[in-house]
C-alpha cells in the first residue's frame, strides 16, 4: 500500500540488533517516553497514536539504525528541545499486524518473522503504530509498516 508522507516529532536513540542491544535500548526509550510524558509535550499532534519509527539504517536490520518514539504532527516548525523531527517520505509499504498480549513479546515476534522473510525491503523508514487497538496491553493490535521496493 502507498502511504503518503507524514511528520513525526519524538525522542530517539541510535541502536543495533547486534548482541541484542536493541532489546535494552528500545525498552529504555519507551520508559523515558512514558515517564517524562513526552507525548504530552509534542506540539501540533494530528492524533493520539504513538509511532515507533526505525530509520537511518546503516545497511539493513543487522546493522545500526535509529529508533524514534513520537507522534504524528502537522509540521516540523516547532520541535521541542531534546526532541527530533523527521519526515517519512511517501513510499510503498507492506502491513503486518501483531496481535495479543504486548507483554508476551508479540511485536518482537512479528519482527522476527519479518527479518526471516524474503521481503524486498528498502530500509528507508519502517514504523509501528500504537493506536486505539493497542490501549489494552493484554489484547492489543499493533500495526507494523515495512517499506518495500516495488
Amino acid at each position: 500500500m502507498d502511504i503518503q508522507k507524514f511528520n513525526i516529532i519524538g525522542i530517539s536513540i541510535r541502536t543495533t540488533n547486534e548482541n541484542e542491544q536493541s532489546g535494552k535500548d528500545i525498552p529504555a526509550l519507551w520508559d523515558r517516553f512514558i515517564s517524562e510524558g513526552i507525548a504530552e509535550k509534542i506540539p501540533n499532534k494530528i492524533n493520539h497514536s504513538i509511532y515507533s519509527v526505525y530509520t537511518d539504517y546503516e545497511k539493513d536490520h543487522t546493522k545500526p539504525y535509529t529508533t524514534i518514539l513520537g507522534c504524528a504532527v502537522e509540521s516540523l516548525d516547532l520541535i521541542p528541545e531534546e526532541m527530533v523531527g523527521i519526515t517519512i517520505e511517501t513510499a510503498y509499504y507492506e502491513k503486518f499486524i501483531a496481535k495479543g498480549n504486548l507483554n508476551d513479546g508479540i511485536v518482537i515476534n512479528e519482527w522476527i518473522k519479518i527479518w526471516n522473510s524474503d521481503l524486498n525491503r528498502s530500509f528507508t523508514s519502517d514504523f509501528e503504530i500504537y493506536g486505539e487497538k493497542a490501549q489494552n496491553p493484554e489484547n492489543a493490535e499493533v500495526d507494523i509498516f515495512i517499506a518495500i521496493n516495488r
